[in-house]
């Protein structure tokens, strides 16, 4: 079960990157992401870092579920709890800053927090 929810994870990353770089123009896609239809073209570059950092974390998770079916389970085990903690710490950090966005934050930190507990119940 921990697997899925960090593949939960990976593949909220890499369709909330794939909505930040590529289809941001979109005004459903904006307020998906950020409660408002407001675009800002100033933070084009910030945004597309914030895109790849996204998509680089959910593929990271897919590498470490991946290498656990492989039969490497110490680089497997590492990537996950390291990824996973990674974005529950950053999912802390998004909802001090930006409370309304709460819902982000949830969905960017609950998947992965789901999956450390039960690595943690399991070893």
């Amino acid at each position: 079960m921990a697997q899925v929810f960090a593949l939960l994870a990976a593949l909220a990353h890499i369709v909330v990157g794939a909505l930040e770089r590529f289809f941001y123009d979109r005004p459903a896609v904006r307020v998906f992401l950020t409660t408002s239809t407001a675009d800002a073209p100033e933070v084009t570059l910030w945004r597309s870092g914030v895109a790849a950092y996204n998509i680089l974390i959910g593929l990271g998770l897919v590498a470490g579920v991946t290498a656990l079916h492989t039969g490497d389970t110490t680089v497997g085990r590492t990537l996950i709890i390291y990824l996973c903690a990674f974005l529950i710490a950053s999912a802390i950090i998004f909802v001090v800053s930006f409370p309304r966005l709460w819902r982000g934050a949830l969905g960017q930190g609950l998947p992965p927090a789901i999956a450390l507990l039960l690595v943690a119940l399991t070893h």
